[in-house]
């Protein structure tokens, strides 16, 4: 059995590539690094690519004896999205997106697997879709090696989650200032503490010493005081 293990990136002469053998594949067989496949011939060959390689459709290998073998993309089952609104495909675009689905996209059309559940999804958006046989090219890189498939979760739950992780990360700030605002440790400096404590209002200070005087609270239900900038404040 040969063995193939490389793909070509220079071009050839389009002769050399018209007489090479032909291996036609699916995108999911294409997407595989290690495969017993047959060419078109009826030849059972073994593909051995490096991880992580994704075929095209006119990709030319090479088998271990030096013979060129020609990728060609099989025709399979696919939904072409389309839409008289731009915005409206965008939106398709962008909730696929979401799902990690792999798309084809095109001038005027979003092409995916077959999918019940995304057709459903694309529908409500107001996209048209159609059943089609076709190639399918979809854009690499965004997915890695595999892909994730539609009735893997509801449209409903994909939304909802969606929402949530953005609550989570809109709903208060970020960065240095969020740090501050949950750093009490006692890498702050006093005066530094004492006026975060005072910006925010905190009077989670209660039995802190300034200076000489020392402040005993029993709790933290104390009303609101004035404080002296200087620390030298007095407490009713």
């Amino acid at each position: 059995m040969r063995t193939i293990d490389k793909r070509l990136t220079a071009k050839l002469a389009p002769v050399l590539v018209k007489r090479a053998a032909t291996l036609t594949l699916t995108f999911d067989a294409r997407c595989k690094s290690r495969l017993a496949a047959t060419l078109d011939s009826g030849e059972e060959v073994a593909l051995v690519m490096p991880r992580g390689t994704v075929l095209r459709d006119g990709d030319v290998l090479v088998a271990d004896d030096g013979a060129l073998v020609r990728v060609i993309a099989a025709a399979q089952d696919v939904l072409v999205v389309r839409s008289a609104d731009a915005l409206t495909l965008t939106r398709a675009a962008y909730h696929l997106g979401n799902r990690h689905t792999p798309v084809e996209v095109g001038a005027d059309y979003l092409k995916l697997e077959a999918d019940p559940v995304l057709e459903d999804m694309l529908r409500r958006l107001g996209a048209q879709v159609e059943h089609a046989s076709q190639a399918f090219q979809p854009e690499t890189g965004a997915y890695g090696g595999g892909h994730k498939h539609g009735h893997d979760e509801t449209f409903t739950e994909d939304y909802a989650l969606a929402q949530k992780v953005f609550d989570e990360h809109h709903g208060h700030g970020h960065g240095d200032e969020h740090a501050h605002e949950h750093d009490d440790t006692l890498g702050h400096s006093q005066a530094h503490k004492h006026a975060h404590e005072h910006d925010h209002g905190d009077h989670s200070h209660c039995g802190h010493d300034h200076g000489d005087n020392t402040h005993d609270h029993s709790t933290c239900g104390h009303d609101h005081h004035d404080h002296d900038p200087t620390h030298n404040h007095a407490h009713r």
